[in-house]
């Protein structure tokens, strides 16, 4: 599993961890949807399953379903603060087109068309 976390998303994540309590994994996936094909998934979780691929990285459990690792695999994730807000943002390389939001990518491979962005709030 090629997947990195920045300085940034590595102190975040401790820091939410940290306030649950818990020894929590960071699962991190891809599913059906959003504007452009595709869209990623983050979640805090207990146990991960037997086929999950794991990864530690400065402390921090991440986990990646087997469907989900060939289109994030190399990427990195990043927590950005901005005038809206803060969150975390993915930088993937194998996106070929990604909406405006930051949440919804197509890969070169990707078939299918990309659904509209509704009300979701993205602009391309």
């Amino acid at each position: 599993m090629n997947i990195t976390l920045t300085d940034k998303a590595s102190t975040r994540l401790k820091e939410i961890i940290k306030s649950k309590g818990e020894n929590l994994a960071l699962r991190v996936l891809v599913r059906p949807g959003g504007c452009s094909g595709f869209e990623y998934g983050m979640a805090l979780e207990r146990n991960p399953r037997p086929d999950d691929n794991v990864g530690e990285f400065d402390g921090i459990k991440v986990v990646i379903d087997p469907a989900s690792l060939p289109y994030i695999d190399g990427s990195t994730i990043d927590y950005v603060d901005s005038l809206m807000g803060g969150g975390f943002a993915i930088n993937n390389p194998n996106a070929v087109s990604t909406c405006g939001c930051g949440q919804s990518f197509r890969t070169a491979g990707a078939a299918g068309a990309p659904k509209s962005c509704g009300s979701g709030g993205c602009s391309h």
